[in-house]
């Protein structure tokens, strides 16, 4: 069974900054795309980045310059680094990844549990 499980996630001050990281466990083939989305009370869903299996990496405009998105492919791992932070970061961060189970299956998307980043004015 596939698992992906963030850590990292907790209560800093504005200007300050976190790190999350994301493993992927289980009988895995192949994994394609990985990344972050978060979502804030009555807000839509926000892709904040993502990067790609060989290294390519998108953002949300919101966090350019502030975010970097980086894995280890060896070790199933995405993280997520967020420096000045800002009140407006505050949202429950999940991970996700875009994974083949085999060599017969195509891609599927697979979610961690989500974790709560709150950043304090």
């Amino acid at each position: 069974q596939v698992q992906l499980v963030e850590s990292g996630g907790g209560l800093v001050q504005a200007g300050g900054s976190l790190r999350l990281s994301c493993v992927a466990s289980g009988s895995i083939y192949s994994i394609n795309d990985m990344g972050w989305y978060r979502q804030a009370p009555e807000e839509q869903r926000e892709l904040v980045a993502v990067v790609t299996s060989g290294g390519v990496t998108n953002y949300a405009d919101s966090v350019k310059g502030r975010f970097t998105i980086s894995r280890d492919n060896a070790k199933r791992t995405v993280s997520l680094q967020m420096n000045s932070l800002k009140p407006e970061d505050t949202a429950t961060y999940s991970c996700y990844a875009d994974l083949r189970l085999s060599v017969r299956r195509v891609a599927d998307t697979y979610w961690g549990q989500g974790t709560q980043v709150t950043v304090s004015s």
